[in-house]
């Protein structure tokens, strides 16, 4: 048993008989780790992988021991406007990915079992909401979250919203992609400022919001070039790496934070020279704690994620005058929402931008969207000459997977991507 383990442990057991000294443990936990990441980076990742990592760590930090300054968050909630607000966002799926990094979310996981919540549901809700439900989880000054794209907010958050007896905010994002949609969205991202004020006490000048929007349009325009230069860049990066990006492009959006990576993330791509074996398009969210995956792709010199459909929409180019209109224009045009035909759509784009050799859709489990949708995605992008690979597993709960089949399935479709690049070059 690794020290993690020990320590997840110890987390698991305080939580069920005293979760508040359950937090604390937790906390110093967090901050120990917290100074390791200043003092003594990551190496093996560059510039902007270390920076992201502290940022990342900062803010869970932050979620759990200054609460009464955090909004609970589902992922797709614009970041721009809790920025505005001076607010930390307390992101379901980031805690939970923690949780699980810090090998505690069993005992989390059984919990809402018991309360009768379904094992189909999404596993980074499930977490959340047993480590809520234990009481490590503090009650934060409000909730926001919308029905993109996860239907496990509809679940989680009216449910924790009666249970904190906590402020909430739901925003509804139509399924029709037009100006109507964007206007209607619009002027419910008008009532969410107004809610934040209520909230924190705290007046949110409309220079402040146009200012976090024109932040997002910063960040956007670094990551698209460091997109065009990926083709003959690769930087060595990790799947814990790639979920830290997602965080930024959404729940980080709008702040000065963003920026500041996307500026190192394009100096780092610039510097990096182009890696000998193989480039893939990753789809959807990267399981950051299955080992198999980690050997293929933690700092590896030889498999290489270009791109990840979920960071590029995220990083988006927003085009409305009106900050509230960009901000909802983010969501009504983002991949998830609608027909899985933008995510195919994007796949191809991203595909031809970096010259990727494959793709890998991660099916996790309880994503009815990405998983009903997986076999048409495959063949669309196979029928363009992209081999894809659809992998299932959890993201958040490595128990939920069999580490000997994702070998096997990895090794198999390596091994094609190897061999259909011999064929090409020949």
């Amino acid at each position: 048993m690794d020290v993690i383990e020990k320590f997840g442990n110890r987390v698991s057991s305080q939580a069920l008989k005293d979760p508040e000294k359950a937090r604390r443990l937790l906390l110093a936990g967090y901050r120990l780790q917290e100074k390791k990441l200043q003092f003594l980076p990551d190496r093996g990742l560059p510039s902007s992988g270390q920076y992201v990592a502290r940022v990342v760590m900062k803010n869970i930090i932050q979620s759990l021991s200054e609460p009464e300054n955090a909004a609970m968050v589902s992922i797709f909630v614009p970041g721009e406007l809790v920025m505005a607000a001076g607010l930390t966002p307390y992101s379901v799926e980031a805690m939970s990915c923690f949780m699980a990094g810090t090998k505690c979310e069993q005992t989390f996981l059984r919990k809402t079992e018991e309360e009768g919540f379904p094992e189909t549901m999404c596993s980074y809700h499930r977490v959340f909401l047993g480590a809520a439900l234990t009481g490590i989880l503090p009650k934060p000054n409000c909730m926001i979250y919308t029905n993109l794209a996860c239907d496990g907010n509809m679940m989680t958050f009216p449910y924790l919203k009666d249970k904190f007896e906590c402020p909430g905010f739901y925003i509804d994002v139509p399924y029709e992609k037009n100006r109507e949609s964007v206007l209607y969205v619009a002027d419910q991202l008008r009532k969410l400022k107004r809610f934040l004020e209520e909230t924190t006490d705290r007046r949110i000048s409309e220079e402040t919001v146009r200012s976090a929007v024109d932040n997002s349009r910063k960040a956007a325009a670094n990551y698209k070039k460091q997109l065009a230069l990926r083709c003959a860049h690769d930087p060595v990066t990790s799947l814990t790496n790639e979920l830290y990006a997602l965080f930024m492009c959404h729940l980080m959006a709008g702040s000065e934070t963003a920026v500041t990576y996307t500026e190192k993330l394009l100096r780092d791509v610039r510097m990096s020279p182009r890696g000998d074996g193989l480039s893939v398009i990753w789809m959807h969210i990267m399981p950051f704690l299955q080992e198999p995956v980690k050997d293929i792709f933690n700092y590896s010199k030889k498999m290489h994620i270009r791109a990840c459909d979920f960071i590029a929409d995220g990083f988006q180019e927003m085009h409305a005058e009106d900050p509230y209109e960009s901000m909802a224009e983010k969501m009504v045009y983002c991949i998830y929402n609608g027909s899985v035909k933008q995510r195919i759509e994007e796949a191809e784009r991203l595909a031809r931008i970096t010259e990727a050799d494959g793709a890998v859709l991660f099916a996790h489990w309880g994503c009815k969207g990405t998983i009903g949708a997986s076999s048409l995605i495959k063949q669309s992008l196979e029928k363009t000459g992209l081999p894809t690979m659809i992998l299932d597993g959890d993201g958040c709960n490595p128990a939920n997977t069999s580490d000997g089949q994702v070998s096997t399935r990895l090794q198999a479709f390596v091994e094609m991507l190897e061999k259909g690049k011999e064929e090409k070059h020949a």
